[in-house]
C-alpha cells in the first residue's frame, strides 16, 4: 500500500458528484480525494481513555497541534467487585489539563456506553460543539437539559455521508448498522493521514428499518489508502455472522402468544430496533403496552419524534389502565435487562416496585444478554422470579436476542473492505484484542502494525508510519450511587473488606493519660464469642494488648489534639497483626479513644 500524499494540483483534479436525496458524497476517479491535506512531517495522536481491554466507557482523543477532538465519551457498569457503584467513568484528567485545546465531540451513536459519560465531562469544562446521529443528539439533549448544561455546548446533528470540520481535523459520516438506529463509522481526516473508527458495528443484511451499512461509501473513501483502522472486538471469539435483527420477531412473536397472562419484557433502552418490534407485535396481537422506566420510555418518545419508529395512539397506556385490562392484554416494557440495582424489573423481582407485583402466570423476556461483569446480578433477578412463580425466558439460545456486534467474519470482512496500513482492535477485553489482532494479520495486515493498546497509551501518526509514544492518565472513575461524588479506590477497598472479613469496632476512654475502664470490643460480620475457645482467647488477648499498648505510649505524647490519632493508629496497628495471627481474617478495624474531661 502507498503512503497517503497530495499534492497542491490535486485539488484540481476532476471529481464525480453522487447525489441520493440530502446526501453527498464527493468522491474522485481513482485519485485521492479528502477535506484535510497530508502534511509531511505533521504528527496525529491517537489516544483512548476508555474502551480499551474492558467492555464500556468508550472515549477517544484525536490530537493534533494545539486541536483536541473527542469520539464518543461513554460509561460503564459497575462490576461485582464495586459494591454501591453506581456507574463508572473514563479517568479524564488529560482533558482536564488541556481543556483549552478541546475542540468538539463527534459520537457515534447513542448508547449509554457512548455519550453516558458526556455530562460528566461537561461539569469539568466546555466542548464547543458536539456532532452526532440525531437520535444520539436527542437522547443527549435530555441529559443536557436535566443537568442544566445546555449552555456548555453547541449540539449538532450529523448526516449520513456528511463531512465536516473540527479544527483542523475533519470527519465524514458512514451509516453502519448496530443495535440501535442511526449508528455510523466514522473517516477521520487528519494531517497525518486517514482513520477509520468502525464504531459499534454488524453487517446486518435485512435491517429492521431498512438503513443498510453504507459499504460503498466507505471502500470508496477507502481506495485510496487508510492509514490506521480501529475496530470493534466484542464479538471476536464468535465464528461466523450475527444474525440480523429481523430475526428476532418471529420468537418473540411466539412467545407473546404462548403467554397466559401479563408479559413483562426488558430489552436495553436504547435497542430502537427491538422496541419497534415489540411494539409492532403488540400491535398485531391486539395488546396494551405499559412502559416503566424513564429511559426506556425517553426512548420510545424521541424515536417516535425523529421517525425511526411507528406507533398507534392509544397503544401506549398508563397504570391506572391497565389494572383494568384482563392480563392476557397486557404487555410491560421496562427497564432492567442488566440486573440493575436501581431498575424497574430488578424491584419487581425483589418486591420494591410500587405499582407492579410479580403474579405466577406473568412470562418475563429478557431480550438481552449480560454485559460481561453483569452475569451475577442478572441470574440473581432470574432466580428471584423464578422463586414467584414467573415463566422466565432468558439466555443466548433463546433466539430472543441478537447481538448488535460483529462476529469474526464481518470483522474480516471490514478489514478487507478498509485495508488498513495500521490496525488497532479495540472495545473489548485483552484476550479479544489480541484475537482480533490476530484476525487483521490473517487479512493482510503486518505483525508489526498491529497494535494491542490499554487506556492512556499514546498511537502518534507520522509521515506514514505509526508508533508508540508515551502515556497519559488514565483509569476509572466510580460513581457512588448517591450522585454526591466520586469514589475513591480506598472507599471501594473498605467496602469489600466489610462485605468480605467484616468491622472490628474498638471503644477505650481515657482520662489523665490512663484508661478508665477495660476496652469494649464489638464485631460486626465477624465471629468473635462462640464457644470456640481460640476466638474467646482473642478478645482476652486483644483487651490486653490495647491496654498495653495505650499505657505504653499515652506518657510519650505530647498534650495536642493530634496525639489522640497517633494514638490511635498505634492501637490499629498492633491490632491488625493479633487479628491475623490468632483469627487468620482481615476485617476493617475502627478504633475510637474517648478523653474524659
Amino acid at each position: 500500500m502507498t503512503n497517503i500524499t497530495k499534492d497542491d494540483n490535486q485539488e484540481k483534479k476532476v471529481r464525480k458528484v453522487i447525489k441520493r436525496g440530502d446526501d453527498t458524497l464527493v468522491v474522485n476517479r481513482g485519485d485521492d480525494f479528502s477535506p484535510i491535506s497530508f502534511v509531511k512531517g505533521a504528527i496525529t495522536k491517537v489516544i483512548p481513555l476508555g474502551g480499551m481491554c474492558e467492555i464500556g466507557k468508550n472515549t477517544w482523543v484525536i490530537e493534533h497541534g494545539d486541536d483536541i477532538v473527542l469520539i464518543d465519551g461513554g460509561l460503564a457498569f459497575p462490576t461485582d467487585e464495586m459494591p454501591g457503584v453506581e456507574i463508572v467513568l473514563p479517568d479524564i484528567t488529560y482533558l482536564v489539563q488541556n481543556k483549552n485545546k478541546i475542540k468538539g465531540l463527534v459520537i457515534t451513536h447513542g448508547h449509554e456506553d457512548h455519550i453516558g459519560g458526556i455530562v460528566p465531562m461537561l461539569k469539568q469544562f466546555d466542548i464547543p460543539i458536539i456532532y452526532g446521529p440525531s437520535l444520539a443528539i436527542g437522547l443527549l439533549e435530555q441529559k443536557l437539559k436535566d443537568a442544566e448544561l445546555l449552555d456548555r455546548t453547541t449540539l449538532q446533528k450529523g448526516r449520513p455521508r456528511q463531512t465536516f470540520h473540527i479544527g483542523s481535523i475533519a470527519f465524514t459520516y458512514v451509516r453502519n448498522t448496530h443495535s440501535i438506529a442511526d449508528s455510523f463509522c466514522l473517516v477521520i481526516h487528519t494531517p497525518s493521514g486517514k482513520i477509520v473508527h468502525s464504531g459499534d458495528f454488524k453487517f446486518d443484511f435485512t435491517p429492521v428499518d431498512g438503513e443498510f451499512f453504507d459499504v460503498f461509501t466507505l471502500a470508496k473513501i477507502a481506495e485510496d489508502g487508510v492509514e490506521l483502522l480501529i475496530s470493534d472486538s466484542t464479538n471476536v471469539e464468535r465464528e461466523g455472522y450475527t444474525p440480523s435483527e429481523r430475526s428476532v420477531y418471529a420468537r418473540l412473536e411466539e412467545e407473546f402468544k404462548k403467554a397466559p397472562g401479563r408479559i413483562i419484557i426488558t430489552t436495553f433502552a436504547s435497542q430502537v430496533h427491538r422496541v419497534r418490534q415489540i411494539l409492532e407485535i403488540c400491535v398485531k396481537l391486539g395488546k396494551k403496552v405499559g412502559i416503566f422506566g424513564r429511559s426506556m420510555l425517553l426512548l420510545a418518545t424521541i424515536s417516535r419524534d425523529l421517525g425511526h419508529m411507528k406507533f398507534p395512539d392509544g397503544l401506549i397506556v398508563n397504570m391506572d389502565d391497565l389494572r383494568r385490562m384482563n392480563d392476557e392484554r397486557i404487555v410491560i416494557l421496562t427497564t432492567g435487562s442488566q440486573g440493575e440495582p436501581l431498575s424497574a424489573l430488578t424491584r419487581m423481582a425483589f418486591d420494591e416496585h410500587k405499582q407492579i407485583t410479580i403474579q405466577k402466570n406473568d412470562t418475563v423476556i429478557i431480550s438481552a444478554t449480560a454485559i460481561p461483569g453483569n452475569e451475577r446480578s442478572v441470574a440473581n433477578v432470574v432466580n428471584a422470579l423464578a422463586a414467584k412463580g414467573a415463566t422466565v425466558i432468558y439466555g443466548r439460545d433463546t433466539g430472543i436476542h441478537v447481538s448488535g456486534h460483529a462476529c469474526k467474519e464481518e470483522q474480516r470482512m471490514l478489514l478487507n473492505i478498509v485495508k488498513p496500513k495500521y490496525f488497532l482492535p479495540a472495545h473489548g477485553e485483552y484476550r479479544m484484542l489480541v484475537m482480533h489482532g490476530n484476525v487483521g494479520v490473517e487479512c493482510g495486515v503486518d505483525p508489526k502494525n498491529v497494535f494491542i493498546m490499554e487506556n492512556g497509551d499514546v498511537l502518534e501518526l507520522k509521515d506514514g508510519s505509526a508508533k508508540l509514544h508515551g502515556q497519559v492518565p488514565a483509569g476509572i472513575i466510580m460513581v457512588d450511587s448517591t450522585r454526591v461524588g466520586d469514589v475513591d479506590e480506598h472507599i471501594i477497598e473498605q467496602r469489600q473488606k466489610l462485605a468480605s472479613e467484616g468491622l472490628l469496632s474498638i471503644m477505650v476512654t481515657v482520662k489523665n493519660k490512663k484508661v478508665l475502664a477495660e476496652p469494649t470490643i464489638e464485631a460486626k460480620g465477624l465471629v468473635l464469642a462462640q464457644e470456640d475457645n481460640t476466638h474467646g482467647q482473642f478478645v482476652v488477648d486483644a483487651k490486653k494488648l490495647i491496654m498495653k499498648t495505650i499505657n505504653e505510649n499515652i506518657e510519650k505524647l505530647p498534650n495536642k489534639p493530634e496525639s489522640i490519632e497517633t494514638l490511635k493508629q498505634m492501637v490499629n496497628e498492633e491490632l491488625k497483626k493479633l487479628i491475623h495471627e490468632e483469627l487468620k481474617r482481615e476485617p476493617l478495624v475502627q478504633v475510637v479513644i474517648l478523653e474524659s474531661i
